[in-house]
């Protein structure tokens, strides 16, 4: 199943190719992944310029969905482009995708904000959003695809791994950007790229396009797509061959639940969810919480090299499942320990001065508002919850009977809202502001910070604890592609393996932070998102552990 019988192997690849194959495949794919993730680096200044009118919370977690849509789309994209890279060639398909993601970048930039042109700002920004993601879907199982059907069989998991680095090589040279142009030794500074100096990375992106594009022009196509198309057994129907046969179909499935679920949680926990969880829930500021990630993705990348030359040597099941368990056995007490880490005066208050809300449930509403038009003051719960929710703290929810007015205990006081049933028009307003003011004084009055105090932010446990994380992203996506490419016969691997990765990281990982901080909106509980993350790395564990098979030494020609 993972190779086409009865042809003759393929020699190994000329050696002085190598360097430019690596370097124009990654390179390329670097270069989109910075486009695809430089919106999430600027999640909180989107939701300012594109989605004015909703309340704080809604706003942040509605631009976690704008954010979501170009992941929705991948598997849309994996569908199209893996046709296409099985029917017409590996390089001419991720030189079309690098074509689309540069240019949908680049026009982020020039859009205009709500302020300017009303609803039609965020409408034309989840258009280019899922542009993006339609590229994406097609640009990773052509490079990786690409790249393995070049590598020596021995080396095929190490040299995939430049790919696999890629994501995260693009994550932080989005990062790095975003440092440099909001610093003020730029001379933008944070008020101006607040303003307008936002737009300066997606326009970076034109510069990226253009030497993306002359790297993938100098290349060739792949041999063993070659060897096909000059025999005439290339597919000529890739997507019926891929899902419409129950032998390929079963192999989709294993290895979506045996390794690609586990993989996607993993690599988005890690890095998108702990750099949000630094600047939302640890009130970390942007730059400082931008630079620590940075410095501990620059020490953990090397890791990917390292997970995808020991996957040619003790295979790439025992890593990638290894990675998982430990996921889903250690982010609990990592982002605990982050916590303390990074905002020592929360974790304080959070021990000993505990926030519980008193309320019927029946009344509570989950603070998340996707239209906007919840004011969040027709129930005393919805009161309490929405002050809380505004100053982003931590709470218990404890039942009451029907009929209780809510109220919230901070340390020993307790706050009974106001009764919406009894006050109306201006005097519930003022009723409601006068509430929240209180709220938020009494927070302060038991310790809890309004925002991580810079000098005492623990940055050397700050970054290893980050270091950790992305260490257990490196060991489930180093070895990955190098699996994918070997688990499908080489006729549909672009269509095959395409579409239940991008399927995991697009729909389980790209929805990851938008679930995880709706879960949190609607329980209270700071660290009750990462049960996501958690349940399915343990599921794929199981999973994996049962059907998965290793491949490390099957032949893809």
């Amino acid at each position: 199943m993972a190779s086409v019988e009865g042809t003759v192997p393929l020699k190994e690849p000329v050696k002085h190719n190598e360097k430019l194959i690596i370097t124009a495949s990654s390179l390329g794919t670097v270069f989109e992944w910075y486009d695809f993730y430089l919106y999430g680096l600027l999640t909180a200044i989107i939701a300012a310029k594109f989605l004015t009118g909703l309340n704080p919370t809604t706003s942040f977690i509605m631009a976690l969905l704008v954010f979501a849509a170009g992941f929705i789309v991948r598997p849309f994209g994996a569908l199209v482009f893996g046709a296409i890279g099985d029917i017409v060639g590996r390089r001419y398909t991720f030189i079309v995708t690098l074509l689309v993601m540069g240019l949908s970048t680049f026009l982020v930039g020039c859009l205009p904000t709500y302020e300017s042109v009303g609803v039609a700002a965020p409408i034309m920004l989840v258009v280019l959003r899922m542009l993006q993601g339609l590229a994406l879907g097609g640009e990773y199982g052509g490079a990786a695809t690409y790249v393995a059907e070049h590598a020596p069989a021995n080396k095929r998991g190490l040299y995939t791994s430049w790919i696999q680095i890629t994501a995260t090589a693009g994550l932080a040279m989005a990062l790095l950007i975003v440092i440099l142009v909001r610093s003020p030794v730029t001379g933008v500074g944070e008020d101006a790229f607040k303003d307008w100096g936002w737009r300066i990375p997606y326009l970076l992106s034109g510069l990226f396009l253009c030497i993306g594009l002359y790297l993938r022009l100098k290349l060739h196509e792949s041999p063993v797509f070659q060897k096909m198309k000059d025999e005439g057994t290339s597919s000529k129907r890739p997507l019926r061959e891929a899902f419409g046969e129950w032998q390929n179909v079963r192999i989709v499935l294993i290895a979506f639940f045996g390794a690609i679920a586990g993989q996607a949680v993993v690599w988005y926990t890690g890095q998108l969810y702990a750099m949000y969880f630094l600047e939302k829930m640890l009130k970390v500021d942007g730059l400082t919480a931008n630079t620590l990630i940075i410095v501990a993705l620059a020490c953990a990348t090397p890791f990917f090299l390292f997970f995808g030359w020991l996957s040619d040597k003790v295979g790439r099941k025992k890593i990638i499942l290894t990675g998982c368990a430990l996921a889903a056995l250690t982010l609990f007490p990592a982002f605990k320990l982050l916590t303390v880490a990074a905002n020592p005066a929360l974790a304080s208050a959070l021990a000993n001065a505990p926030v519980k809300v008193n309320a019927n449930a029946a009344e509570c509403s989950s603070q998340f508002d996707p239209v906007g038009g919840n004011k969040f003051d027709t129930t005393s719960c919805d009161i309490v919850k929405n002050a809380l929710a505004k100053a982003a703290v931590n709470y218990e929810n404890v039942a009451a009977p029907v009929g209780t007015i809510a109220s919230v205990q901070i340390g020993g006081m307790t706050l009974t809202a106001p009764d919406p049933t009894k006050v109306t028009g201006e005097d519930k307003k003022a009723a409601i502001a006068a509430y929240t003011r209180d709220v938020t004084g009494d927070l302060a009055k038991v310790g809890y910070p309004a925002k991580a105090d810079p000098d005492r932010i623990n940055k050397p446990l700050v970054v290893a604890i980050l270091f950790y994380l992305v260490l257990l992203v490196t060991m489930v996506y180093g070895p990955i592609a190098a699996m994918l490419v070997e688990l499908f016969p080489s006729r549909i691997r672009y269509t095959s393996m395409s579409l239940p990765y991008h399927i995991g990281n697009g729909w389980l990982g790209g929805l990851l932070p938008a679930i995880g901080f709706a879960m949190v909106a609607a329980n209270g509980d700071i660290y009750h998102g990462f049960w996501y993350p958690v349940i399915v790395a343990a599921a794929t564990c199981v999973f994996g552990l049962f059907f998965l098979p290793e491949t490390h030494k099957r032949s893809i020609d």
